[in-house]
């Protein structure tokens, strides 16, 4: 049976592949394809999606710094009826990705915003970490300075279900000493380059993660899921 074709003045949310450039859906390449613009965090990586899977599409920047900017160039164009593709560097759109703003802005212009729905690192983790999923409370990245840190973590602790964070590997061992002060009970599960050749899932106390990464030193983008008991 064949696709609806894409609505005119539509901004679509694709998701893109976290690491494994085969997780993407049919639809999300089926929008890269056919619509008028992508608008990309990064245009060099999305270039690469979009050469990997034979697409030849206009892209334009649309990152932290100049997502206020871009958000006009974006209506302008919803405005004219044409398709917009809003791409991350890779994952969804808005979930801790520039997107926020400009789907607000779509929506209060009266525009359709829609999700093309596909990886997402969070989701990728939760299942398969061995914790529980009926509820978790995602909390995204900390805050880059310790008094910021301590506070978001004070804040989370009444907070039920299994608790989420996104780390770098530059913070992730700052991230677990903070752990093992708040938590030292918990129960921490750190998911690293999800989907890639050396994804790794490491289980454990705070103190016993601590040790493991005072012999090495941390690659990777993490998801770090605690669960208190």
């Amino acid at each position: 049976m064949p696709q609806a074709p894409l609505q005119p003045g539509t901004l679509y949310l694709v998701a893109t592949p976290i690491g494994n450039l085969e997780d993407i859906t049919l639809r999300a390449l089926r929008t890269l394809r056919e619509c008028n613009i992508i608008a990309a965090e990064d245009t060099r990586r999305t270039n690469q999606l979009l050469k990997a899977h034979d697409i030849s599409q206009k892209v334009v920047s649309c990152h932290k710094f100049n997502e206020a900017k871009r958000s006009q160039v974006i209506l302008d164009c919803l405005e004219n009826d044409q398709t917009v593709a809003l791409v991350s560097d890779a994952g969804t759109p808005g979930i801790s990705d520039p997107g926020e703003r400009i789907v607000r802005a779509a929506i209060k212009a009266g525009h359709r915003v829609e999700s093309v729905p596909g990886p997402c690192s969070l989701i990728a983790a939760i299942p398969a970490s061995g914790l529980p999923t009926e509820e978790f409370h995602f909390a995204g990245f900390l805050p880059h300075k310790s008094g910021g840190r301590k506070k978001k973590l004070n804040s989370l602790n009444q907070t039920s279900g299994t608790l989420c964070f996104y780390e770098s590997p530059y913070r992730i061992t700052k991230l677990l000493s903070e752990l093992q002060t708040q938590w030292p009970e918990s129960e921490v599960v750190l998911a690293r380059e999800l989907t890639k050749k050396f994804e790794e899932f490491l289980r454990g106390s705070p103190a016993q993660l601590v040790e493991y990464y005072a012999k090495r030193k941390p690659k990777g983008e993490f998801v770090v899921l605690v669960h208190r008991t």
